[in-house]
């Protein structure tokens, strides 16, 4: 059963994100585990969502009540304006409810909107223990805390509430069900602290820097670049678990762009120790590969079977998938011998 496949944020691909409709399915299409991504309320609820910003996601501008709450904001270096999570108390977040995020993309999903209301961090660990019986099959969550270091700036320290809601469900068990992940590797060592089992895995992105380290040291804060030599991996190993990184990190492109093959992460990240998961397979010309892509709009559904094939390929330990079921089928294919429709026979 490898790779994991992870259904991101749920099934992304067929019902709007983090809602209890793309959880279920997501487990019902024969994910391995879901993705929530964790913010909070002003209130210390734990709420899931891709972000604290919830304009995207939610239909918090056609509610009068809440006019008032619009504001700008700088998170981890980036102005935003809109609403965010931390203004609001989770009473008055459950009156809203949830939309697709990329609607011109996903109009099956965004014809959804409106239906399904916010999840609590709470409410997902209780579907999960839920959904396992009837299955029969183990279930995990791969728990992203988002924005850990702004959150403890306004005195809302992510990680004390994260490990108080994880006992709390009875989830800090120690039986492999909970990954906890963070593009900060300072969270990732408090919750440790706080004495919660489960697996640590580091996101990096393909450019910048940490968040954490940008908040301590300014310009001078260690990119994201630097943790991918085989030294940085090695020192890694004996901080964390894994790694997850975007997908251009695994494929190997030429330099016309062309995809040719995979890059040798996986067997580095290995090599040092470290689980290595990827993020996110996608279907959609929008977000493969160009030499995957088929035909000029970005909606259309490309050649995602090579793309899929040639990441699985590498042995990497997990995928994140917004149509979990597509990951699957590759992923079920492998042990079979089928050739890779990237190298033809």
């Amino acid at each position: 059963m490898k790779p994991l496949v992870i259904g991101h944020r749920g099934a992304s691909g067929y019902r709007p994100e983090h809602t209890e409709a793309a959880y279920r399915l997501a487990f019902a299409l024969g994910a391995d585990a879901v993705e929530p991504d964790i913010v909070a309320t002003q209130d210390g609820v734990l709420v899931v969502r891709h972000e604290n910003e919830i304009s995207g996601t939610t239909d918090v501008a056609e509610h009068a009540e809440f006019a008032d709450r619009r504001v700008e904001k700088v998170i981890d270096g980036q102005a935003l304006t809109g609403w965010f999570t931390e203004d609001f108390t989770w009473a008055e977040l459950s009156t809203l409810r949830a939309r697709e995020r990329i609607p011109a993309l996903r109009g099956m999903s965004a014809s959804f909107d409106g239906q399904f209301p916010i999840m609590r961090l709470r409410d997902l660990f209780r579907l999960v223990d839920l959904t396992e019986a009837p299955l029969d099959r183990e279930l995990s969550i791969v728990a992203e805390i988002k924005h850990a270091t702004y959150f403890e700036s306004i005195g809302l320290p992510l990680d004390e509430l994260f490990a108080a809601e994880v006992n709390e469900a009875g989830w800090n068990t120690g039986e492999g069900r909970l990954t906890v992940e963070s593009f900060e590797l300072t969270v990732l060592a408090q919750v440790h602290a706080r004495g919660i089992f489960g697996s640590l895995v580091f996101l990096l992105e393909a450019a910048g820097a940490p968040a954490d380290l940008v908040a301590r040291f300014g310009d001078r804060a260690t990119p994201y670049a630097s943790y991918l030599s085989d030294l940085a991996l090695y020192q890694l190993g004996h901080q964390i678990d894994g790694i997850s990184v975007p997908k251009s990190l695994i494929l190997n492109t030429d330099a016309e762009g062309t995809v040719d093959g995979a890059s040798d992460l996986v067997d580095s990240a290995h090599a040092a120790g470290l689980e290595i998961y990827t993020w996110t397979l996608r279907p959609e010309n929008r977000f493969l590969a160009a030499s995957f892509r088929v035909g000029a709009r970005k909606a259309d559904i490309g050649n995602w079977q090579a793309e899929f094939r040639t990441i699985m390929d590498t042995g990497i330990d997990g995928v994140f998938a917004d149509h979990p079921d597509l990951a699957v089928f590759v992923r079920d294919g492998l042990p079979a011998g089928l050739p890779n429709p990237l190298y033809p026979a």
